[in-house]
């Protein structure tokens, strides 16, 4: 597809406007979870009672997990999470994600106020830090049957900065009730648990850092990728190429990554169309650039205290094995671990003077500084 010199620097214009912003990937994330607040509404906002403020030592919390969506008993309706999530996370909250997926809102029992989301999904296709630790690409058939990916973890703040929260959400992931909840859910036989850092190649650690033996650091991700344009920014530049286009969309409505494809090919297009020389190079500076923006994030497994999760997933061998640190994945067990981790940042931040009694929230008016 070619359109004419005008419409191709008129698109490579909003490309180059929309960009050419950003310094840093905070400076993405902020300006895109700040414009999909403000489309909202303040709606969302009238919810910080609903979160843990309390100051309470962690010896003597207990937490209930609930699931998400109406076909659970007891469970938290999903409109609700996701208003909650969008207000707490730093992320522009995507709904669907392919594959099956099982959502979980975390409270703290004494004061039923919530701590933490939690959201599971299928595992990525291809990873390369999985795929150096196996040896080999894993057959795909047998990696869904038995691995499972956190595609959030994310605590409420403050009880994330106080009480290690992040630690203890990503901890109740690798946990045997979490496993057997997955088990029953997605009718598989999970053994591995997957999932990255929000940052990487310019932040040395992460919420999952020293959670060793339940976690395990294994490299970082080859993903170096354009961010999307969102929101109106995206959706009038496409409709632009779809009148262009005879009124057809630049890819089917049914296709996996629709977004990211219809994008790649707006600028495939743009580079194909333009003719000013110059226009075309601060078209592909500025792609460039953004590029530059993503990093490669850090990749950590767990195999729920199984001893041999890589010879299975490589067809080596039929039946799980119970490691030695068996029991140490029951969550009471668990949380008894995370309980003295937690207690010694508690009674430092207090010693310090440096514990945190304010929610926050995204909202229009707050300056945000805990990028999660």
């Amino acid at each position: 597809m070619i359109i004419s010199d005008a419409d191709a620097i008129r698109a490579a214009d909003q490309f180059i406007d929309y960009f050419g912003r950003f310094h840093t990937i905070e400076d993405y994330v902020r300006l895109t979870k700040e414009a999909a607040i403000e489309k909202r509404g303040t709606s969302l906002f009238s919810l910080k009672d609903e979160f843990f403020d309390e100051d309470i030592h962690p010896n003597e919390m207990d937490f209930v997990i609930k699931p998400v969506g109406a076909r659970f008993q007891q469970s938290v309706p999903q409109k609700y999470f996701y208003e909650l999530l969008t207000a707490t996370s730093s992320h522009v909250i995507e709904h669907n994600i392919p594959g099956r997926e099982l959502r979980w809102m975390v409270y703290e029992k004494n004061s039923q106020k919530i701590i933490g989301f939690i959201r599971f999904g299928s595992p990525t296709i291809n990873s390369k830090p999985r795929n150096i630790w196996l040896g080999e690409p894993a057959n795909l058939s047998i990696l869904n049957r038995h691995t499972v990916m956190g595609f959030a973890i994310v605590p409420s703040q403050p009880f994330g900065y106080n009480y290690l929260g992040g630690k203890l959400l990503a901890l109740m992931c690798i946990s045997h009730f979490a496993r057997e909840t997955l088990n029953k859910v997605f009718e598989k036989d999970i053994a591995l648990f997957e999932t990255t850092s929000l940052y990487g190649s310019t932040t040395s650690a992460s919420q999952y850092d020293g959670l060793k033996p339940f976690m395990r650091y294994k490299g970082l991700t080859d993903s170096k990728f354009l961010p999307l344009l969102h929101n109106d920014a995206f959706h009038k530049l496409h409709d632009r190429f779809t009148l262009l286009n005879n009124n057809k969309p630049l890819t089917e409505n049914r296709v996996s990554s629709k977004k990211l494809k219809r994008q790649t090919k707006m600028i495939s297009i743009i580079r194909n169309s333009l003719n000013d020389e110059k226009k075309l190079k601060q078209f592909n500076d500025v792609i460039d650039q953004a590029f530059n923006l993503t990093q490669q994030k850090r990749f950590y497994i767990s195999d729920y205290g199984y001893q041999n999760v890589r010879e299975v997933i490589l067809g080596e061998q039929d039946k799980l094995i119970q490691g030695q640190n068996w029991d140490k994945f029951h969550l009471d067990n668990i949380i008894s671990w995370w309980k003295r981790k937690a207690g010694k940042r508690y009674e430092k931040l207090k010693q310090e003077g440096r514990f945190r009694d304010k929610v926050e929230l995204w909202t229009e008016d707050d300056n945000i500084q805990i990028i999660r």
